[in-house]
């Protein structure tokens, strides 16, 4: 199992967490509601891509038209308000949350190798890197997003009764699951940076005992060889005739044979 150390674990904890919290924020439309004090509200609740009205009319067109209930944003009867409907700090929020639940699927594959790959694999370290990367990058696209809506949600020239709108749980929960990617992902690849330097050290311990082996088994026959010049050495030096004493008369030697008397 790739998860074997209380890193990993935590990292795939945070991940499911945080991955599941974002794809129901992505899907669910709080992210802006009334807080129910007006007796009956034009808006009622508004999410990424659906929006929900009570007999609202733009007042800044001609249009008899009233709109009732929940629909898709793009729906073609929202045509004629999508001037108003779709500005272009919305548009941003769902560019950057698109790419963050992007992100969040790229990651499911992933996590399901990771978790079948054992440590001792060469795929373990690179699984770890992607994960971590995918979830990084994702963080920080669904922060992006989050920080946008919450600063122009709200705001007055946008949906009607905006005293009385205020930031959904859909919206609390894009914010948890965005900022829980960033610690899981720093977890990943902190744990693949581990891995990579704990097998570098494994290489060159392994190098170094290899080189030592090596090196001591020359030295030790180096050691049972005599040496050559130790043998020149303490080899015996031949015998040379010796000089005579004054006075004495030399005897000659035997044929073949060396003086050695002094």
């Amino acid at each position: 199992m790739g998860a074997s150390n209380n890193t990993t674990k935590c990292a795939l904890y945070l991940s499911v967490f945080s991955v599941l919290l974002f794809v129901i924020a992505f899907s669910t439309p709080y992210w802006l509601v009334t807080d129910g004090r007006l007796q009956n509200p034009r808006f009622t609740n508004l999410g990424l891509w659906e929006v929900c009205f009570q007999q609202f009319q733009d007042i800044h067109r001609f249009y008899d038209n009233r709109f009732n209930g929940c629909m898709w944003v793009f729906e073609e009867e929202y045509y004629i308000i999508h001037d108003f409907l779709l500005p272009g700090f919305y548009i941003a929020v769902q560019f950057f949350a698109t790419l963050c639940l992007v992100m969040c699927i790229i990651i499911v594959p992933l996590t399901i190798a990771f978790l079948r790959t054992s440590r001792s694999d060469d795929r373990y370290m690179v699984l770890l890197l992607a994960i971590g990367s995918c979830q990084v990058v994702g963080s920080v696209l669904g922060f992006i997003a989050v920080v946008i809506f919450g600063a122009k949600g709200d705001s007055r020239d946008w949906m009607p009764g905006w005293q009385n709108n205020d930031m959904g749980w859909s919206f609390a929960l894009g914010v948890v699951g965005a900022v829980l990617l960033m610690p899981a992902g720093v977890l990943n690849m902190v744990e693949a940076r581990r891995e990579r330097y704990k097998r570098l050290n494994e290489i060159s311990n392994r190098e170094v005992s290899e080189y030592g082996d090596d090196y001591y088994q020359e030295q030790a026959k180096e050691a049972a060889m005599p040496s050559t010049s130790a043998q020149s050495y303490f080899a015996p030096e031949p015998s040379r005739p010796r000089r005579p004493q004054p006075g004495v008369t030399p005897t000659a030697p035997p044929h073949g044979g060396i003086q050695t008397d002094i």
